[in-house]
């Protein structure tokens, strides 16, 4: 769900819309067959940095296209720290790394 507020720019909700035309364009392309539907860019994103410049590149896509999908990325580019991860397990499930409650418990006692 997207909710702009009055405190985004008009800068910063055109950069916004940049950004789902260009992911619509990316599903058009699949759906028009010039995109593998398998290994594409919105399969693989997002593009860590580490991920753009090692030596083995085996997509069917550019780096560049990886990497900057937008022109506005050349200016201002966010560097996920992470690639996707089990596809959209981690997006449905929550998964926590944290000592259970009962440590927590214990140590005030």
């Amino acid at each position: 769900m997207v909710e702009p507020t009055e405190s985004e720019t008009k800068a910063e909700l055109d950069r916004f819309c940049d950004a789902m035309i260009s992911i619509r364009e990316e599903i058009r392309e699949i759906e028009k067959g010039e995109s593998d539907v398998t290994d594409n860019v919105l399969k693989n994103a997002p593009h860590t940095a580490q991920s753009i410049v090692k030596d083995d590149w085996n997509h069917s896509y550019s780096r560049e296209k990886a990497a900057f999908p937008i022109s506005f990325g050349y200016i201002s580019k966010f560097w996920p720290s992470v690639g996707r991860i089990d596809s959209a397990y981690g997006d449905r499930n929550l998964v926590c790394s944290c000592n259970p409650v009962s440590d927590y418990a214990e140590a005030e006692q």
